[in-house]
Formats: C-alpha cells, sequence, structure tokens
C-alpha cells in the first residue's frame, strides 16, 4: 500500500471502503501537525499510552520488535527505551518522513504483506491503526506470521467506553469536539470527520479480542484505559 494523489473526500465516512491509496493519501495529508494534534486532541494522554503500551509488551535488550502502524515513529522511539531493536513500519510514506529525525530504523510496509520473514520478531504492536485496515483480521494473522511461537503482541486501539454515560458523552466528543479542534491545528481537518467515525464503528473490546484469538493468538486479554476509550489488547504466540 503506498501513498497516492487521490483525495481524502473518499475515505471521509468510515462506512466506505477502507481504500489502502486513499487512507494512505489521507494519513499523508495530517503528517505535517499529526503529533501535534494527536497531543491535543488526548489532552497529553498519548504519551501515557505510549508508556503503557511498551510495558505491556515486556520488552527485553536485544528483542527485535515490530512496530505496525507507527506513523512518525514517535511510539517506536518510546519502544526503543526498553533496549530492544524496533523497526517503525507503515503504509505512509508522508508520515515516516515526517518522522524522519528520529534515530530508528522505519520500512514502507504494507500490514497485509509485511517484508519480513516468518518468526522474525519477539513481539508486535499495533497503536490506533489497526482498525484503519481494510482487512483487519489478516493483519492479525500477518503479525502471528512475522512473530515467533512464543512472541508477544499488544494491540492498543480505541474502544467502547464502559460507563454509559461517560459513553454517551465520548461519542458526542468524537462527532461535535473532535472536529472542531482538528480544525484549528490539524493540517487536514476534514480527515478528522473519517477517523472519529471509524472510532464509533470500531469492535467492542469482547469482540476484537475474539478476533484476536482467532488470527492464531492465545492468552488474550486486555486492559480499558481512559474508561474504555482506549484497550491494551495482549496476546501470545501459539
Amino acid at each position: 500500500m503506498r501513498c497516492g494523489a487521490r483525495s481524502v473526500r473518499s475515505v471521509s465516512r468510515a462506512d466506505l471502503d477502507k481504500d489502502p491509496h486513499d487512507v494512505a493519501a489521507m494519513f499523508d495529508a495530517v503528517a505535517r501537525r499529526y503529533d501535534v494534534t494527536n497531543t491535543v486532541l488526548t489532552a497529553g494522554q498519548d504519551q501515557r499510552w505510549r508508556t503503557l503500551t511498551r510495558e505491556a509488551l515486556d520488552l527485553r535488550p536485544a528483542e527485535r520488535v515490530l512496530d505496525l502502524a507507527a506513523g512518525t515513529a514517535v511510539s517506536t522511539v518510546e519502544l526503543a527505551r526498553s533496549g530492544a531493536w524496533c523497526v517503525a513500519a507503515d503504509f505512509s510514506i508522508g508520515m515516516l518522513r515526517a518522522g524522519s529525525r528520529r534515530e530508528v530504523p522505519k520500512v514502507a510496509a504494507d500490514a497485509l504483506a509485511l517484508p519480513f520473514r516468518d518468526g522474525a520478531f519477539d513481539a508486535v504492536t499495533i497503536s490506533f491503526g489497526l482498525r484503519n485496515v481494510v482487512d483487519p483480521d489478516a493483519a492479525l494473522a500477518e503479525l502471528a506470521r512475522v512473530t515467533r511461537p512464543g512472541g508477544r503482541l499488544v494491540v492498543c486501539e480505541f474502544g467502547r467506553p464502559t460507563w454509559a454515560p461517560f459513553r454517551v458523552a465520548y461519542y458526542v466528543g468524537l462527532e461535535r469536539v473532535l472536529p472542531a479542534i482538528a480544525e484549528r491545528v490539524s493540517s487536514n481537518p476534514e480527515a478528522y470527520l473519517y477517523l472519529g467515525e471509524s472510532i464509533r464503528a470500531w469492535s467492542p473490546q469482547p469482540d476484537l479480542a475474539r478476533r484476536i484469538a482467532k488470527a492464531g493468538w492465545t492468552d488474550v486479554a486486555w486492559r480499558n484505559l481512559t474508561g474504555g476509550a482506549v484497550a491494551l489488547h495482549r496476546a501470545r504466540r501459539t
């Protein structure tokens, strides 16, 4: 999947087909201010989520780690604090270029056809990217393919808030507040209409756990963060 010059308007709604070229182009368009926008939209929680993802992976020095959908590689730098060898992979060339100053290996890669041998990694992770893949189940299986037996997976992704009043307020915020903030800070505010809808349409935590298990992972469990608005799913390679 490579970036293209097509308009992001075709992916402005989450219920449309997630054409890989259009999604990559959308992320190319938001790359310049992506990190700043994330920090503003999450009120600084993005750093905490990256730290908790690293801790959940339980990384050791010299282990090989794949950070898929790494974007500008800010998450990869956090993982590398463990002493592990970490590579950032993403299908948006614009995102990888925006993170070029970060000194970690970077690879342009399709989540459905990763350019790595079987069992290449001790641990793999994907943060806030699985729901943007055209076939998330195939991506989970592909992550299993490149992970050694006994290796670990952590998926950090938006979830469904567990407390009903918070869930209602959260979804209203996605619909009204997120676009308003993105209008002020993002380099491509329209893309956040799609991103907000993709969050609302995404699998709740139990459903994602079942999908992970079906893709070849075992010992699947999750931890809710921020009232379930975000969840860390952990698993091991069978």
